[in-house]
């Protein structure tokens, strides 16, 4: 999504030429899985039909099939996600099926669920509601 092709003569690719022109597979492809480098931080609003791993930071809420957050990734928003899976921080809001808290996280968070996992060594502060599920 997030990535630069070169041109046919081996230089990166122009506006107007057609190595920047993603092929129809090549946008099918991207849309199940996205990656959020850790040399990026967006402010803003993220909304994906596939899955989107924030290894970066992110000021803004999130709209995902499923997320995952890396070890090093922080977000700082509302998340909607079938499933969600935090190994970093995450300060905000979450509404998801199915909530993982892996031994690094850190959470700050409401968090509406139908599954839960907390492993032991993540912090929690917040308040945790069941869902319908």
């Amino acid at each position: 999504m997030f990535s630069k092709t070169a041109a046919p003569n081996g230089e990166p690719g122009q506006a107007g030429s057609q190595a920047t022109t993603p092929s129809a597979g090549a946008s099918r492809s991207n849309a199940t899985r996205s990656v959020l480098g850790s040399d990026l931080k967006i402010t803003g609003e993220i909304s994906s039909t596939g899955a989107l791993e924030v290894l970066g930071e992110v000021d803004g809420n999130i709209t995902a099939d499923a997320l995952a957050v890396g070890q090093h990734g922080r977000i700082s928003g509302s998340v909607s996600a079938k499933s969600v899976e935090v190994h970093g921080r995450l300060d905000g809001k979450v509404d998801s099926q199915h909530f993982i808290m892996r031994a690094t996280a850190q959470v700050t968070a409401d968090i509406t669920y139908d599954t839960l996992v907390i492993e032991s060594g993540a912090t929690i502060e917040g308040r945790f509601t069941r869902g319908r599920g």
